[in-house]
């Protein structure tokens, strides 16, 4: 099989000649540059001193390139958005040498100078004439968004000041999408993951602060945003709704530019679940978030070939129900570590229902933590359980963070190209 037939017929439920891989086709299935400097050294694909290039500012994640994939035997490929978190292009490349020492490859808007402690700011569409939207502490390996919340008065809330941010893709972001889509399906064999369309991933709370944004405006301060999912109910309803408009004609334009060529997209990136239980009760979650990813998710599986694809962190076992009636095909990024999060009673109770794109190793405790031994059995185990009957892509549990042993890396990926 190729790796998009590889890819779809594990979507399909079927399963494939072996288990599809991912690594870097979406922001909650990449790597850390730090581990992805030392993954690429330790194969031989560069030299110590040669850079890796950060693809997503915010989370420090680098670029799986062409020959990573081909080396790893990745079968994905991201179509990613023009913009990134901070609402500047990744381009015009300039060097910069992280805390930890790792030589990067950084956008030209990307504020490298640090303040007098040492710390990085950056800023909203990369203007640093403007306050700083998020901070790396000194020797840190992410940014923190900065909350700019405004005093405000219930009277005063807006809806149009919640969703500054959602618009209409522009002529140029079409022709681009059009362009690499077109791109990517003829001059490759990979499966084409889209990182979504503005207007369809409602709450998610790392866009709530908008970082992207010169002056944001209503509830921005991620404490307030949790309560007002309790308190202004009928407030973030009417948000959500204006909201998913503006997705449903992206949805439209998006599918003009790229029709079929894609097979995933990203609909959702909010967490649902904690550690321990869910973070939102069912019945916030059927209220204020399942009519409106019904509509978003019908609108694709009526008009599309896509599957769509969930983000949710956490012990979401008791939501997954909804999640499957709101219409989602995919399930990422599976935490097995979470509570009730069992990989046998997940792939028994809903592997007819979703496909896991995750689980695959535990990145909390035994990725950073475990020895290499304890790694590929790990992944071994993981992937026996899910791999019958398809409905399995292996990805990590999110992304493979900083810090990451060399030895653990490479006993990773050995051991999925021995067991997938």
């Amino acid at each position: 099989m190729t790796s998009r037939e590889r890819v779809i017929s594990s979507l399909s439920h079927r399963e494939p000649d072996k288990v599809p891989l991912d690594l870097g086709s979406t922001l909650i299935t990449g790597i850390h540059v730090s581990s992805l400097h030392k993954l690429k050294v330790a194969l031989g694909l560069i030299k110590p001193e040669e850079p890796v290039k950060v693809i997503d500012p915010f989370q420090m994640l680098g670029e799986v390139d062409d020959e990573l994939r081909k080396v790893l035997g990745i079968d994905t490929v991201p179509l990613l958005s023009l913009y990134n978190f901070f609402g500047f292009k990744n381009e015009n490349w300039k060097p910069w040498t992280f805390f930890d020492g790792t030589p990067l490859l950084v956008p030209e808007k990307f504020n490298t100078t640090p303040d007098s402690e040492g710390n990085i700011y950056q800023y909203p569409r990369g203007d640093s004439t403007l306050s700083p939207s998020a901070k790396m502490p000194r020797g840190g390996f992410y940014h923190d968004a900065i909350i700019r919340q405004k005093p405000f008065r219930e009277e005063e809330l807006k809806v149009e000041d919640q969703i500054e941010e959602y618009s209409l893709l522009s002529e140029e972001e079409l022709r681009y999408y059009e362009s690499e889509a077109q791109k990517l399906y003829e001059e490759t064999e990979y499966s084409i993951v889209s990182s979504g369309v503005p207007g369809i991933n409602l709450g998610d709370i790392a866009y709530v602060p908008g970082s992207a944004l010169p002056d944001p405006r209503g509830i921005r301060d991620v404490e307030e945003w949790y309560v007002s999912l309790l308190t202004r109910q009928d407030f973030i309803g009417e948000v959500f709704s204006h909201i998913t408009d503006i997705g449903l004609q992206n949805l439209e334009l998006f599918h003009q530019a790229v029709g079929e060529k894609i097979q995933v997209i990203v609909v959702s990136g909010t967490d649902f679940g904690s550690q321990n239980g869910l973070f939102i009760s069912q019945e916030v979650y059927r209220k204020l978030f399942k009519p409106f990813h019904q509509k978003i998710n019908n609108w694709i599986h009526h008009n599309t070939t896509w599957k769509t694809f969930i983000h949710t962190c956490g012990s979401v076992y008791d939501l997954l129900p909804d999640i499957k009636e709101a219409g989602f095909d995919i399930l990422n990024p599976v935490q097995i570590s979470a509570a009730k999060m069992d990989p046998e009673n997940l792939k028994k109770d809903f592997g007819h229902q979703f496909t896991f794109w995750g689980g695959g190793v535990d990145t909390q405790r035994t990725l950073p933590f475990g020895a290499p031994d304890e790694v590929k059995e790990e992944v071994e185990r993981l992937i026996k359980t899910f791999k019958p009957g398809g409905g399995f892509v292996f990805a990590t549990v999110h992304n493979i963070q900083a810090n990451i042993p060399e030895e653990n890396l490479l006993a990773l990926f050995e051991a999925i190209n021995e067991y997938r």
